[in-house]
């Protein structure tokens, strides 16, 4: 028998080596799941290649919203800039209107521009929590009638994985300049979505389950769900792993659902219903509205 020996000083080498074939292997065997080529999403290769887009890390931790900011501090894809939930993608939060408000029109496209994007500028967004925030942005931008973002198909994780390399520079601030007047359009108030369900929309909860059937409600003071709406757990649009589902699996995901005449989706304050709200656009149907104040709003009325 002969003994093969390897020296200690590339087995680090061989070690990496290993685990990025063993994420090609998982990779591969995902796309035949996962939605491959889709305009609105895009895989990890393709940043690393050079995507041609302006980055922007929406990591966030509604737990903790220090933590979204300190992991882009440790770092981020190398370009990217960082918008924050809770100063950034929201407004002011009041007695009514939810946990979540949107933000003000004009005050959110300074942000934008700040980061160098305009209406028609290719933006590329990700997190890491299933695109629970990415998509908000990609809600906030196309609902504002700007080039809806396209989003980082398993977050930051993936693109690592992928062989991606952090950085921790921040890039500049970019000049302002006049901004364009507009207003956010997709989405209802408490009166709206009254309105709306008396016409015979179809109302989605985006929560849990257990928050759903009001089992648990961690951050409202009443538990349970708006009367009429059916649940389909955000959640279920992606793998464990952050990576969206097939066209078959979204399909499943809401069933009869997609043959509603007009669709109004909430979760607690209007955050990862977006997520939902961007699958449906994956699969035609980009009609479906946001009830911005979701649950948080909803209750406070009671």
């Amino acid at each position: 028998m002969v003994t093969t020996l390897v020296s200690v000083d590339i087995l680090p080498e061989i070690l990496v080596k290993f685990a990025l074939l063993a994420y090609s292997v998982r990779r591969a065997r995902d796309k035949r799941r996962l939605i491959v080529g889709t305009a609105q999403l895009v895989e990890p290769e393709a940043v690393i290649a050079g995507a041609g887009a302006v980055l922007i890390d929406c990591r966030f931790s509604l737990a903790d919203p220090q933590q979204g900011r300190a992991l882009y501090r440790q770092g981020h894809i190398p370009g990217a800039y960082y918008l924050d939930m809770d100063r950034d993608l929201a407004g002011p939060a009041r007695a009514r209107g939810g946990r979540h408000p949107l933000p003000d029109a004009a005050a959110f496209a300074a942000t934008l521009a700040r980061c160098g994007v305009g209406p028609d500028t290719a933006v590329i967004a990700y997190d890491d929590s299933r695109l629970a925030f990415a998509a908000r942005l990609w809600w906030l931008m196309r609902s504002l009638g700007y080039r809806a973002p396209r989003l980082l198909n398993g977050g930051y994780r993936a693109y690592l994985a992928a062989g991606g390399r952090g950085a921790t520079a921040v890039p500049a601030p970019q000049a302002c300049g006049t901004v364009q007047a507009r207003t956010f359009t997709g989405h209802c108030d408490i009166l709206g979505l009254r309105r709306a369900q008396a016409a015979g929309a179809l109302l989605v909860d985006s929560r849990e389950e257990r928050r759903y059937l009001g089992l648990e409600e961690p951050i409202d003071p009443v538990a349970g769900h708006i009367p009429g709406a059916i649940n389909r757990p955000w959640c279920g649009v992606t793998t464990e792993r952050g990576a969206v589902l097939d066209s078959a699996g979204l399909r499943a995901h809401w069933g009869d659902a997609l043959q509603a005449g007009q669709i109004v989706v909430y979760c607690g304050s209007g955050v990862t219903a977006c997520v939902n709200l961007f699958s449906l656009a994956l699969l035609g149907r980009d009609d479906a509205i946001l009830y911005a104040g979701s649950w948080s709003d909803w209750c406070s009325y009671l």
